[in-house]
């Protein structure tokens, strides 16, 4: 797989999680399910890696998958305490976990066609 590849795959995939999530807590705050300022706060460490996720920074990729594990956490315990929202969560943890392979396989390769691997200790 290419990076283009990789790079297209991931950042629809963000813009999709983005839109799941915002969509669904902007509609638990509107219903009164949750305040909707906490809500709002829910999105925002989704939005933090953004710039660097739409503009290909490999190093942006890398530390965005810690991001999404908290999300990951969030689908999965959803799905296992709830009916009702169980096809949303369903859908979450897939996308999540698409991503949590898709950004560090992007973060690797973009990064050793940029040259920015670990250097290694030299013997002496």
């Amino acid at each position: 797989m290419t990076s283009n590849t990789l790079f297209t795959l991931s950042r629809l995939g963000y813009f999709a999680l983005v839109l799941l999530l915002g969509g669904w807590f902007v509609g638990q705050g509107i219903s009164g399910e949750y305040t909707l300022l906490f809500s709002l706060l829910w999105i925002v460490p989704l939005l933090l890696p953004a710039k660097g996720v739409f503009q290909g920074n490999p190093y942006t990729y890398a530390w965005a998958s810690f991001i999404l594990c908290l999300y990951m956490l969030h689908g999965l315990t959803l799905l296992y305490v709830t009916t009702d929202a169980f096809a949303f969560a369903l859908i979450e943890v897939l996308l999540i976990g698409v991503l949590l392979i898709a950004f560090p396989f992007y973060a690797r390769i973009r990064g050793r066609e940029l040259g920015l691997g670990l250097k290694k200790k030299s013997k002496e």
